[in-house]
């Protein structure tokens, strides 16, 4: 009996444990979560999901970018809930300080002293068709050229003209 009961204690407490433990399902070690199967609302497989990011801090979580690791959590999210990645549209507006982690690796050096610490999640992103679009008003604020801008992100006239874009186009604003 003993032993029984120890078995159910270990079979409990491995199960409570896989429960606790956090995952990164779609963008590989980004953007951290921990799915629950019976909770009041998940993602409806029905729905398209076409969401725009208004991206506009430097603040960093993870060691990467806030807004991309939003991003990726949202990924991470949707795919682990059974949500098909051609009904996922995601795109982003970059503005203000966040403008600084649309520069190239060398440009990034230049300003900070290190690499950019964004690249790897910026690639993982685009793989999974992420569009990004960096405001050509703060890049010109900042006395960035499009020559300094990594290979993850697109010039925009505005983050403004990015936001309303595709909030018209029927996407759902995600601040």
């Amino acid at each position: 009996m003993r032993k029984f009961l120890s078995i159910i204690i270990l079979l409990f407490m491995g199960s409570q444990m896989k429960a606790q433990e956090w995952e990164t399902p779609v963008i590989d070690g980004y953007g951290k979560i921990k799915y629950f199967r019976d909770v009041a609302v998940q993602p409806d497989k029905a729905l398209d999901y076409n969401l725009i990011f208004d991206i506009k801090t430097d603040k960093e979580r993870d060691g990467v970018n806030e807004g991309l690791w939003k991003i990726a959590r949202t990924l991470n999210m949707l795919g682990v809930s059974g949500i098909a990645s051609e009904k996922i549209k995601i795109v982003a507006a970059v503005h203000g300080g966040a403008t600084f982690f649309a520069l190239n690796e060398q440009k990034h050096k230049e300003k900070y002293g290190k690499g950019n610490p964004n690249l790897e999640l910026l690639k993982l992103l685009r793989s999974q068709g992420v569009e990004l679009y960096v405001c050509s008003q703060a890049t010109s604020a900042h006395d960035i050229e499009d020559k300094d801008l990594n290979n993850y992100v697109q010039p925009a006239l505005s983050a403004l003209s990015v936001l309303a874009n595709y909030q018209l186009k029927g996407y759902v604003f995600m601040p």
